[in-house]
């Protein structure tokens, strides 16, 4: 019975901790905003038990907790935000080249409905944003998980991809940006269907140059 009880909290923990990063990324928090604890766990519909545990997981990737002030979405000043895209650009860029060489023709089929998915979202569509809502969504989760190398996927995962979530949305809210994303995956996913390393890691390096661009665009230079 213990053992039920423990895979019961466990998964709502993990089911708590996806909707504050979904909800953050898709900018009903910004950066710097204050989350009352109380007031998220009433929005959740749980006790505060989960919700503790899931921001604690989340310290330092995308919420910062002070004393006397609580907790906050992390706020990234541009030089750290530009080091971030850096690390993800050299990070992004390997994963395209070992998923050209390692991806199934299962795996490229997949990515490819993927972006015939994300293609007819309303959002896109009108070229306002280019939203990922969900892991099983996101384009890049896919690209690392086909490079077959878990130690690149951690890393990915367990700091960069959290890190940028924040900014990834905003980013492709600003003009013509979404619309540019597209063809971008496009092209990284004609380089993975060529078996083409070089190719995949440049096309990934220029996708992740434009995105750093565009997501800087809007903060102040200093």
């Amino acid at each position: 019975m213990s053992r039920i009880q423990a895979i019961a909290q466990t998964s709502l923990v993990n089911e708590t901790l996806g909707k504050l990063v979904e909800a953050i990324a898709s900018g009903e928090f910004i950066p710097g905003q204050k989350l009352s604890e109380a007031s998220l766990a009433r929005q959740l519909g749980i006790s505060r038990g989960p919700l503790r545990e899931a921001l604690q997981r989340l310290e330092g990737k995308v919420v910062m907790r002070t004393p006397r002030r609580g907790v906050r979405v992390i706020d990234f000043s541009r030089p750290v935000l530009e080091q971030i895209f850096y690390v993800r650009e050299a990070l992004e860029g390997m994963a395209a080249r070992l998923a050209a060489e390692n991806s199934s023709t299962g795996e490229i089929e997949a990515l490819t409905e993927l972006l015939s998915g994300h293609a007819v979202r309303p959002e896109l569509e009108a070229g306002e944003a280019y939203l990922q809502r969900s892991d099983d969504e996101d384009f890049h989760l896919a690209i690392a998980r086909a490079a077959k190398c878990e130690r690149l996927q951690a890393l990915l995962l367990d700091e960069v991809y959290f890190q940028l979530r924040l900014y990834r949305a905003r980013s492709s809210m600003r003009p013509g940006r979404a619309r540019a994303a597209l063809e971008e995956h496009r092209s990284i996913v004609a380089a993975l269907e060529a078996h083409d390393p070089s190719a995949a890691e440049r096309e990934m390096r220029r996708h992740i140059r434009n995105a750093r661009l565009s997501a800087l665009a809007g903060l102040p230079t200093q």
